[in-house]
C-alpha cells in the first residue's frame, strides 16, 4: 500500500477519537443527570460551550498549524483535548462540565484543518476526495463505537470512566503519530516514486503562494460562500450529533441500552456517506468530467436527500432510524466534499487557515441552532418544528456554494494575475 494511504488511516484514527470524545457526553447524559441536573436548555448549553470554543479554534488553530506545520501542530492539539476528555470525568457539577465542554472544543477545534492541510501535503487533485473521505470515515466510526462502548461501561462502572478511557487513548495516539508522520518529501520511509508522484501533483512555486495573506482570505466571496455554506449545514449536523441520544430517551422512551442498540446505525451510515461522497466526485474526475462538475454533482445529490428528516416525527422508530441513517450518510458525504474545497481552491499555504474559517462557521451554526432547539423544546414547540427546519439547511448550503464559487478550480491572485494553486 502506498504510503500516503497509511497517513489517510493515521488521520482517519485521530478523528475517530475525536468523535468518541464528543459523543460520550450525549450519550452519557442519562447517567451524569443522576449526579447533576441537565435540563433541555442546560443541554444545549454544554453544546455551546463546545461549539465556541470549537469554532474560535478551528479558525485559529487552522493558522496555527500553517504556522507550526502538520506534524507539530496536530500532536499539541491531540495531547490538549485528550487531557480536556478526561477532566470531565473529575467535574463536580454543571460548571465543572461547562469548563470542560470548552476547553475539550479548544483542542478539538484543529482536527480538520490539520486533516485538511494533510490532504493538500499528500494526495494529488484526484485522489483528494476520497482521501478526505477517508479520514472523514473517522467521525463515522468514533460515533458508532461510542453508543454500545459507553452502555457497556456504564453497565459495570461509573459515567466517569467514559471520559478517562477515551482520554487516555488519546494520549497513546500522539506517540504513533510522531514517529509517522513527516512532510511526504522528507519522509524517511516513502519511496522515491511515490515521493517524485507527490512532489509533480502537489508542488507550488512558494513565492507565488505566500502572497496571499490571512487577512485577505476575507475580501474572497469563495471564503464566505464555503463559510456560510458550512454555517447552514453543520447547524443541522451538530443537532444530530448531539441530540439524537436525547431524542430517542426523552421521545422514543429508550434506556441507556437500547440507545447502545439501536443509535450507533445512522451513525454507521455517515461512514459509508463520507466514502461514497468522496469516491464519487473522484469517479466523475476519471471519467473526463471537469473538478467544477465532479464537485457539484456530488454535493448537490448529497443535499438532495436532506428534506427526508422532515418525516422523522411521524413514523415508527425502525423507520425513524431509517431516515437518521439516510440524512447522516447524505450530511456526511456533503461534508466530505466541502471540506475538501479549501484544497481545491486555495494554496497549501492558506489551506489549513481556509479550512479553519470554514469549520468556524459550522461550528457557530452550531451553537446557534443548538440554542434554537434548546429553547424550542423546553417552550412546548418539540422535535417535529425543529426537523422541519433542520431539513432546508443542506439544499440552502447547495445554492449558497453555487452562487459563490462559480467554478470549483485553483484561485489566482487578482494584482499578479498567476495562479497560487
Amino acid at each position: 500500500m502506498s504510503y500516503r494511504w497509511r497517513i489517510a488511516a493515521l488521520i482517519g484514527c485521530a478523528i475517530t477519537i475525536s468523535y468518541f470524545d464528543r459523543q460520550t457526553l450525549p450519550v452519557a447524559v442519562a447517567a451524569i443527570q443522576r449526579d447533576i441536573p441537565i435540563s433541555n436548555t442546560r443541554f444545549s448549553d454544554l453544546q455551546a460551550a463546545f461549539l465556541v470554543s470549537y469554532a474560535v479554534m478551528y479558525a485559529l488553530g487552522g493558522k496555527l498549524i500553517d504556522v507550526l506545520g502538520t506534524r507539530r501542530g496536530f500532536l499539541l492539539i491531540m495531547l490538549w483535548w485528550s487531557v480536556a476528555c478526561a477532566s470531565h470525568g473529575w467535574a463536580m457539577g454543571f460548571g465543572m462540565l461547562m469548563v470542560s465542554r470548552f476547553l475539550l472544543g479548544m483542542g478539538e477545534g484543529g482536527g480538520f484543518p490539520a486533516a485538511t492541510k494533510a490532504v493538500s501535503e499528500w494526495f494529488p487533485v484526484r485522489e483528494r476526495a476520497l482521501a478526505m473521505g477517508i479520514m472523514n470515515a473517522g467521525t463515522a466510526v468514533g460515533a458508532v463505537v461510542a453508543p454500545p462502548f459507553i452502555a457497556l461501561l456504564l453497565s459495570v462502572t461509573t459515567w466517569r470512566s467514559v471520559f478517562l478511557v477515551p482520554g487516555a487513548v488519546g494520549l497513546l495516539w500522539a506517540p504513533w503519530w510522531w514517529r509517522e508522520y513527516w512532510p511526504p518529501l522528507l519522509h524517511p520511509r516513502v519511496s522515491s516514486a511515490e515521493r517524485a508522484l507527490i512532489a509533480q501533483a502537489t508542488t507550488v512555486d512558494t513565492a507565488e503562494d505566500s502572497s496571499l495573506s490571512w487577512v485577505r482570505l476575507f475580501a474572497l466571496r469563495e471564503v464566505w460562500g464555503l463559510v456560510s455554506a458550512k454555517f447552514l449545514s453543520d447547524a443541522a449536523w451538530y443537532f444530530y450529533l448531539f441530540w439524537l441520544p436525547k431524542y430517542l430517551y426523552d421521545v422514543r422512551g429508550f434506556d441507556t441500552k437500547r440507545v447502545g442498540y439501536y443509535a450507533w446505525i445512522p451513525y454507521a451510515a455517515s461512514g459509508i456517506g463520507c466514502l461514497v461522497g468522496g469516491w464519487f466526485s473522484g469517479w466523475l474526475i476519471r471519467r473526463g468530467r471537469s473538478l467544477n462538475a465532479s464537485r457539484k454533482w456530488a454535493l448537490g445529490l448529497s443535499a438532495a436527500v436532506m428534506p427526508l428528516i422532515v418525516l422523522v416525527s411521524y413514523v415508527p422508530v425502525e423507520l425513524a432510524i431509517v431516515l437518521f441513517s439516510i440524512a447522516f450518510f447524505g450530511q456526511q458525504s456533503w461534508s466530505t466534499l466541502v471540506m475538501v474545497l479549501p484544497a481545491d481552491l486555495f494554496p497549501r499555504s492558506q489551506v489549513a487557515s481556509v479550512a479553519g474559517l470554514v469549520g468556524f462557521g459550522g461550528a457557530m451554526g452550531g451553537v446557534v441552532f443548538g440554542l434554537v432547539v434548546g429553547y424550542l423544546l423546553d417552550h412546548g414547540f418539540g422535535y417535529p418544528v425543529v426537523f422541519a427546519l433542520v431539513s432546508t439547511f443542506h439544499v440552502a448550503a447547495f445554492l449558497v456554494i453555487v452562487s459563490t464559487v462559480r467554478k470549483v478550480q485553483p484561485l489566482f491572485v487578482p494584482e499578479r494575475q498567476v495562479p497560487i494553486s
